[in-house]
């Protein structure tokens, strides 16, 4: 179940992304963040006790919401914008 529901920018042009696999849609705008967590429950697993993460400062400074592209390029979800066709590989979806 997804942890973030929309509520505004409901009218924001579509986006379609890829998130471990599956074919999704965020809108114009979204940081990778606000896609995942509109998708998901969590955006990784913490590496250290297994427990879901949806990021902590939400301005690019914790490392909290790291995630990475199927090309490997890792990335803050936090701060950085959703691009059409990207393809997120999150830990939350790599551990379960």
């Amino acid at each position: 179940m997804p942890l973030l529901h929309r509520i505004a920018r409901k009218d924001h042009a579509a986006i379609a992304f890829i998130l471990d696999g599956s074919a999704c849609e965020g809108r114009a705008g979204d940081t990778l963040l606000t896609a995942i967590l509109s998708q998901a429950d969590a955006v990784r697993q913490t590496e250290f006790s297994g427990q879901p993460r949806a990021g902590f400062c939400q301005m690019g400074a914790c490392q909290d919401c790291w995630v990475t592209l199927a090309d490997g390029e890792r990335l803050r979800a936090c701060t950085t914008p959703l691009a059409a066709g990207m393809s997120i590989v999150t830990r939350a979806r790599l551990a379960a």
